[in-house]
């Protein structure tokens, strides 16, 4: 089995920046695609940021210009670098990794979630 462990989060004011992190452990053959997603509450859950294995990358609207994706393979880390930060980007963030393990099929892995919380 693979474990996500997720770092980062807490209390920001506007305007201000958290990086994510979002590590990878187990018996890992190759990470593909990679993500972070969102969910305020009353909300539906929201993809932020993805990033596949050869670096394409998606972002949400809402964030463009403002958050950076990246990932290191070489740690199975995927990091979200968060800047000019709003009440609006206040949500439980959720990292993802498509995982294939050593001698199984690929699969989805969540973290746990982490508080953002940005004050005004």
């Amino acid at each position: 089995q693979v474990q996500l462990v997720e770092s980062g989060g807490g209390l920001v004011q506007a305007g201000g920046s958290l990086r994510l992190s979002c590590a990878a452990s187990g018996r890992i053959f190759y990470i593909s695609d990679m993500g972070w997603y969102r969910q305020a509450p009353g909300k539906q859950r929201e993809s932020v940021a993805t990033i596949t294995s050869d670096n394409k990358i998606n972002y949400a609207d809402s964030v463009e210009g403002r958050f950076t994706i990246s990932r290191d393979d070489a740690r199975n880390t995927v990091y979200l670098e968060m800047n000019s930060l709003k009440p609006e980007d206040t949500a439980v963030y959720s990292c993802n990794q498509l995982v294939t393990e050593w001698g199984q099929l690929p699969r989805n892995y969540w973290g746990q979630g982490i508080p953002v919380t940005v004050s005004s």
